[in-house]
């Protein structure tokens, strides 16, 4: 099951966009609620390794379980 970034708690680090084997994460268009870039998993593409968990420093960004309503897209 693909892994979700939560959009509005995202904070645009990108730790994961570089971590993603199979690049699945992109930045989505403007900014978030918090005021800060933020950024999705391309759920079709997201081998579910977990790798964008494990270095994201922001508690609560990145969930281990696909929640599309959660996360924005484009």
């Amino acid at each position: 099951m693909p892994h979700t970034i939560v959009t509005e708690v995202c904070e645009g680090v990108a730790d994961c966009v570089d971590a993603c084997p199979v690049n699945c994460i992109d930045q989505g268009p403007g900014k978030n609620g918090k005021g800060t870039n933020w950024y999705w998993i391309d759920f079709a593409t997201c081998i579910d390794c977990g790798i964008c968990l494990q270095v994201c420093p922001v508690e609560g960004a990145i969930l281990p379980e696909e929640k599309p309503d959660l996360q924005k897209m484009k």
